[in-house]
């Protein structure tokens, strides 16, 4: 494996304790299962993993140096992304009414399709997400061994891994509280309007940070 293998443990090791910090990752699939049930945390988690992996390979490429020569381009994204999350939680807060099909499909409140587009937006539009994983992955790779894209490979599908295998079950577990919850007309919009308000603040905390 063209891999150094003590740098593939302590990568391991470092990415599972991340992994289990909660994070705007971790806060979204959570939302995302209590209000849509299982079903709905899984997509997430698996929006985000996908996003993940745009992120791998953008790391590969080195995005960061066009973030580091056009700083405008970091601010805009950021700005974009904290936006689109500020708008999942005031339309969560309105508590709209989706399609029948839609709440059919989830069981619930948001449809697997919705949690997927917005697990994969809300990540990929994250720029602090894309330049994590440019600071991050690069310090397991050891180029005398070659095949540095083979590398960045490997670490990247761990990565994504071990945050389906996290977030999942994240999802799941708030999917079902949330599903209980959900037969009970005053929790459930309790469970909106929080909800919301998690997505606000994180899209908030996302324009503030610097």
């Amino acid at each position: 494996m063209p891999i150094d293998q003590h740098l593939l443990v302590l990568f391991t090791v470092t990415t599972i304790i991340a992994m289990i910090t909660p994070g705007p990752d971790m806060l979204f699939v959570l939302g995302c299962g209590m209000r849509g049930g299982p079903r709905a945390g899984l997509f997430a988690t698996a929006g985000v993993a996908t996003s993940e992996a745009v992120h791998v390979a953008v790391a590969a490429v080195g995005l960061a140096a066009l973030f580091e020569a056009v700083p405008t381009a970091f601010t805009v994204v950021r700005i974009v992304g904290a936006a689109y999350l500020i708008y999942l939680g005031v339309q969560m807060i309105r508590n709209r009414k989706e399609g029948q099909l839609d709440t059919a499909a989830s069981g619930g409140g948001m449809s697997g399709r919705r949690a997927y587009l917005s697990g994969l937006l809300t990540n990929l539009l994250n720029p602090k997400m894309v330049t994590f994983t440019i600071a991050f992955l690069p310090q397991f790779v050891n180029p005398a061994l070659g095949q540095v894209w083979l590398q960045f490979a490997i670490l990247g599908t761990i990565l994504i891994v071990l945050e389906f295998i996290v977030d999942g079950a994240v999802g799941v577990l708030a999917g079902r509280i949330g599903g209980w919850l959900r037969h009970r007309q005053a929790a459930r919009r309790r469970i909106d309007v929080a909800t919301g308000g998690i997505f606000v603040g994180l899209g908030v905390k996302l324009a503030v940070e610097r």
